[in-house]
């Protein structure tokens, strides 16, 4: 059977020579106009590889770059803010994890660095944060996994909306991204929506942007770019995986809501349903609280992620990947990701808008 991965990426035509250029350029206008970048494509914030050389990368070429706090202590996180600075004279964010104990320290050091936008991620976020950000006039963007929490995000002040289907890698929810455009898109005009999870190609960035969207997020896709600093054997792991390698994991026990986690089946994939196995035990035996239970859970991923990033193990550690894994063929500059994606879309565009009509 022929291997698709192994196909070289044909040159990319250059974008202006597209005529779909135009329609594109159109639709991305909005998010363009809210993020202040020349593309509407947000890098999704992933741990240990959305730092300063990545998220300065996809800034410096129209996109716009999203720092991973994670659990970065405050002075990290400005070091990190102000290394990102050194590298980008253009916008970028940073992402925010609600519930990290020095969450209203990370808020102060956004503000005190003179952060444009501040993506509030991995829970519903507090009404103080989101105010004291906007008084600061730091643009609040969140997640909605569904159109009653977005309607309730609007309503708190939220300038902008990402809508992420579990197509995503990392922490996911339960419903697909195209099944939650469908929900979500028609219904919310007020803020710009940026839609991720699962997209690798600019074919399903513009329909997106067509439906309705902003602009996109993308995190799988960028990866693997030459300014990425995961390990060589995490990018390799990347390319040689298919999309059905992608895979949540799968909680135990009721009393412990896991959010599922999508990463590469491994060792590790193993590992983390002993180390359930092994909490609850401790619990059910009284030697451990369940709110302490749940951080030892949440841990497991914490230290098996930069196993994975930083150190390259690759069995041990996990790798974290969305299903658009499987459209990872080779190292490429953020620039050339950048490119491939734009023509794409245009070149879908361009074939809509030539589409002959069947009406009457």
């Amino acid at each position: 059977m022929k291997d698709l991965k192994a196909e070289a990426a044909e040159p990319p035509q250059p974008l202006e020579a597209v005529e779909g250029h135009r329609r594109l350029t159109h639709l991305m206008a909005r998010g363009c106009a809210f993020l202040g970048v020349e593309r509407a494509i947000l890098g999704g914030a992933m741990t240990w590889l959305s730092e300063r050389h990545l998220v300065s990368a996809l800034s410096n070429v129209g996109g716009f770059g999203v720092l991973a706090c994670g659990a970065m202590t405050p002075d990290l996180l400005a070091t990190e803010i102000a290394a990102t600075k050194a590298l980008t004279p253009k916008p970028f964010g940073v992402n925010l994890i609600t519930m990290h104990h020095q969450l209203d320290e990370l808020v102060a050091v956004c503000i005190d660095q003179d952060v444009g936008h501040v993506v509030l991620a991995g829970g519903l976020p507090p009404g103080w944060a989101i105010d004291r950000l906007k008084i600061a006039g730091i643009k609040v963007i969140c997640f909605a996994p569904a159109l009653a929490l977005a309607k309730k995000l609007v309503r708190s002040g939220v300038d902008a909306l990402v809508v992420e289907g579990s197509e995503a890698g990392g922490h996911i929810g339960p419903v697909s991204t195209s099944v939650l455009a469908q929900e979500i898109l028609p219904h919310i005009n007020a803020v710009p929506i940026f839609v991720a999870g699962g997209i690798g190609r600019g074919e399903a960035m513009a329909a997106y942007l067509e439906m309705g969207a902003a602009g996109v997020q993308l995190g799988t896709r960028f990866v693997c770019a030459t300014e990425s600093t995961a390990h060589p054997k995490f990018k390799q792991a990347f390319i040689r995986a298919s999309a059905r390698d992608a895979v949540p994991s799968v909680q135990l026990d009721p009393r412990f809501p896991v959010i599922p986690v999508r990463a590469l089946k491994n060792d590790a994939s193993r590992r983390f349903m002993e180390e359930q196995r092994r909490v609850i035990d401790c619990v059910d035996k009284g030697d451990l609280n369940p709110k302490d239970a749940q951080l030892e859970i949440e841990r497991f991923w914490a230290g098996a992620l930069r196993r994975a990033v930083i150190e390259g193990d690759v069995e041990q550690g996990s790798v974290m990947a969305g299903q658009s894994v499987g459209l990872v063929r080779s190292e490429q500059s953020v620039q050339e990701i950048m490119a491939e994606l734009m023509i794409e879309a245009a070149h879908y565009l361009d074939r809509a808008g030539s589409a002959p009509s069947f009406d009457g």
